[in-house]
């Protein structure tokens, strides 16, 4: 029954793989849309209307890091973003069933020995 059990979390493992090496490109970040006032006295930002804006912002040395995202680019910074929180979850599911594969090996292996009870010679009899 281990076997069983272990072909499927092995034959898991193989898809999470797979879809891991189909992932496209990736960025680590949050992609933000922004108001941003350009400075011009007769604009219509200087009137509390902002203009809009994207920037992708990460943790760098524990300080964000912000880097402005043109227009034509959205998209696809978006994509990179969410290939890289796919990335993530497929690592974690791929590192679970490595673990549980671990674990089944253990149990295996502790199943397959002898308990200390059944090594215990009989005492001697008594003639």
């Amino acid at each position: 029954m281990a076997d069983k059990r272990l072909e499927v979390i092995r034959s898991k493992r193989q898809e999470r793989l797979a879809e891991l090496a189909r992932t496209g490109p990736v960025i680590v970040g949050s992609l933000a849309r922004v108001g941003v006032r350009c400075g011009k006295p007769g604009c219509r930002c200087a009137r509390a209307e902002p203009h809009t804006a994207y920037v992708l912002t990460s943790k760098v040395k524990g300080k964000t890091k912000t880097v402005h995202v043109p227009v034509g680019m959205v998209e696809e910074v978006r994509s990179w973003v969410e290939q890289h929180r796919q990335m993530k979850r497929l690592v974690r599911e791929i590192s679970a069933l490595g673990e549980q594969l671990i674990r089944l090996h253990v149990s295996a292996s502790r199943d397959a020995r002898p308990s200390p009870l059944s090594r215990r010679q009989s005492p001697p009899e008594h003639s």
